[in-house]
């Protein structure tokens, strides 16, 4: 079997279904594992990453109000993979290609090749859809055992949190953006209460908005905590640091009391891939150190400084 993965939560999810070696074609911004980095890439992107922040933050709005492509597939490319399967996605045009043009590049081809659609908003909807790719590709034992571990994973998480008194429970500023800010969507806010915090602005299920500082200072956030999609810590922190001198971030309380953390948030909570769970754990580390210990699955998190707390001096 042929696969093509047309965004990075796809391939990781074939890659911890043990499926990587049949994997023929990937997304541009597909990166983990190493095994991958070499295949040929189905997509690019008209977002220019190496710009600022708000820069980039323009460019999505101007694509997103034209209704105009902010990725291009490569049907050239996509015809010499030969896929029997391609893994996209129908949940949002701003972080792969959209699905028209996906759907209509796959009935062009002979065969046509099988098309899997993710579409996941909560944590639940992520795991329904790894079930789903593993009995698309025959891996249905791996896919039992791989969901069997992330559940189990996740129940440990609540089962502590569960004894952490409601008072103790952080009011918390998840912020997947920070120029300008946007709070942490869909499975983000389960995420944090899972972890035993209070989402200030996230309603489970539902996507991210753009918020104003001075809503983030009314609603006095004890932690602030950074995952800038697209973003490793180092990127994100380099926004940390043009906020330092605003007046609306030296008045949140999260910053006077030196409890804002900065993660990779390309890698553990803007895609919707098993690492969510590594995601959820770190965040629990941050939010109760006493109860939830660091975690050793985390690979970046014991060799890099991924979850780092933000000092003011």
């Amino acid at each position: 079997m042929r696969i093509v993965t047309l965004l990075p939560s796809a391939t990781e999810i074939v890659c911890a279904l043990g499926l990587a070696d049949r994997l023929v074609g990937v997304s541009h911004s597909c990166d983990p594992p190493a095994g991958i980095r070499t295949l040929p890439r189905m997509t690019s992107t008209r977002i220019p990453h190496t710009a600022d922040s708000e820069t980039i933050d323009a460019c999505v709005r101007e694509h997103v109000e034209a209704e105009t492509a902010l990725y291009d597939l490569d049907l050239d490319a996509l015809r010499e993979a030969r896929p029997d399967v391609v893994v996209s996605q129908a949940l949002c045009d701003v972080c792969a290609v959209s699905t028209g043009a996906v759907d209509e590049a796959v009935r062009s081809l002979p065969g046509p090749p099988a098309l899997i659609d993710l579409t996941p908003n909560t944590l639940d909807d992520v795991f329904d859809d790894i079930e789903r790719v593993a009995g698309a590709l025959d891996a249905e034992a791996a896919g039992k055992a791989l969901l069997a571990g992330l559940r189990s994973r996740r129940d440990r998480v609540a089962e502590r949190t569960a004894s952490i008194p409601l008072a103790e429970r952080p009011r918390v500023a998840f912020l997947e953006w920070l120029l300008p800010p946007f709070n942490g969507g869909h499975w983000n806010p389960e995420l944090v209460r899972l972890a035993g915090g209070t989402d200030l602005f996230g309603t489970s299920g539902c996507a991210s908005r753009t918020l104003d500082w001075q809503e983030i200072v009314d609603a006095r956030p004890e932690v602030v905590f950074v995952a800038c999609c697209g973003f490793d810590a180092a990127r994100a922190m380099q926004d940390v640091g043009r906020l330092r001198g605003t007046e609306a971030w030296r008045r949140l309380p999260a910053v006077q009391n030196d409890r804002v953390y900065v993660t990779d948030g390309d890698a553990y909570f803007a895609s919707p891939g098993p690492r969510l769970i590594d995601g959820l754990e770190l965040l629990a580390h941050a939010l109760h150190a006493a109860a939830h210990p660091r975690p050793a699955t985390a690979r970046a998190a014991v060799e890099l400084p991924i979850l780092g707390l933000w000092n003011r001096s």
